[in-house]
């Protein structure tokens, strides 16, 4: 099992970021993973660079394996997203593994677009993975669907096309998804939630495709410090999927959010200040069966993260 370091484009700006992801390769961390948002989930955080422009600068940076979520369909034409993923893997070959997921309306609906529900979005999204495969594979590729594309053809490809893995937060989507993903990424869940989404994408067509987890946590050596800043940064975690997905605005997940108690964080997030206790919570998830764990640290001080995690609790895991 690989452990990654998660780096949040909404709470940091890209130059720390980038520092970030070289500090967290000298402290054992065996990946990275990037989120691609248009803006931050709080207006607490007030932040939100472009992913494609980082993964260049942190690749460059650093030998380490990389992965992002993006969303294609909305505001990313398909032919875009496919050209942005041939670039990155011609220049680091073997290291980038993008996922394809449906999108949130606080980063797609910049566009202007009629934000489709649930369902429609899943089969854009199958017709946006089949358009990108076909491109990353050479063809000169015509489509007329939920998406339209004409005489799109990718000039400067890889070698060899990067797996393209699949975000899903619920087990309907990981079904779906499984006919068409090379692997399947999610978010921490309670076990019986974590299990029923990877069956039903086994089910669906993914038996013995590699499976990734992005781990919200929030550690600080004061255990009532790490419980403020998972409220302060992350509480829009305790929103259902249903709403999360179709908020527009950081006001709106502030006010949605306002009055959520610490308590209800958990197990969305796992709080506390003794690295053993998420070494343990972390060794869990491989026994599910997800081979690459990407560690969010929801709170700001990302360096003393780093380094506590790389010398107390990655060395637990290996």
């Amino acid at each position: 099992m690989e452990i990654g370091y998660h780096a949040s484009h909404e709470q940091f700006p890209p130059s720390r970021l980038a520092a970030a992801a070289v500090a967290a390769e000298a402290a054992g961390f065996g990946a990275v993973l990037s989120s691609d948002h248009f803006a931050p989930w709080s207006t607490d955080q007030d932040e939100s660079g472009y992913a494609w422009t980082w993964l260049g600068a942190a690749m460059a940076a650093t030998s380490l394996p990389f992965g992002v979520v993006t969303a294609p369909g909305n505001r990313y034409h398909p032919a875009v997203t496919a050209q942005a993923i041939a670039t990155v893997e011609e220049l680091f070959p073997g290291r980038f593994t993008p996922a394809l997921g449906s999108g949130q309306a606080l980063n797609e609906h910049v566009t202007g677009a009629v934000w489709p529900r649930k369902p429609e979005r899943n089969a854009r999204l199958a017709e946006c993975a089949d358009v990108i495969r076909r491109l990353l594979g050479g063809e000169t590729v015509d489509h007329d669907g939920r998406v339209r594309v004409r005489a799109a053809r990718l000039y400067t490809r890889p070698a060899t096309p990067p797996p393209l893995f699949a975000a899903a937060l619920s087990p309907r989507t990981a079904r779906e998804v499984a006919a068409w993903a090379d692997g399947l990424i999610t978010v921490n869940a309670p076990a019986p939630r974590l299990r029923a989404i990877i069956d039903a994408f086994r089910e669906g067509g993914g038996e013995g495709k590699p499976l990734h987890l992005q781990v919200h946590l929030s550690w600080d050596p004061d255990e009532e410090r790490a419980r403020a800043q998972a409220l302060e940064q992350w509480r829009f975690v305790a929103l259902p999927p249903e709403l999360n997905q179709e908020l527009e605005l950081p006001e709106q997940f502030d006010a949605a959010c306002a009055h959520v108690p610490a308590d209800a964080l958990e197990p969305g997030i796992h709080i506390g200040s003794d690295p053993a206790r998420h070494a343990a919570v972390l060794a869990e998830y491989a026994e599910l069966g997800f081979s690459r764990l990407y560690l969010h640290q929801v709170g700001t001080d990302q360096e003393r993260f780093i380094d506590a995690f790389g010398d107390k609790v990655l060395p637990q895991l290996r």
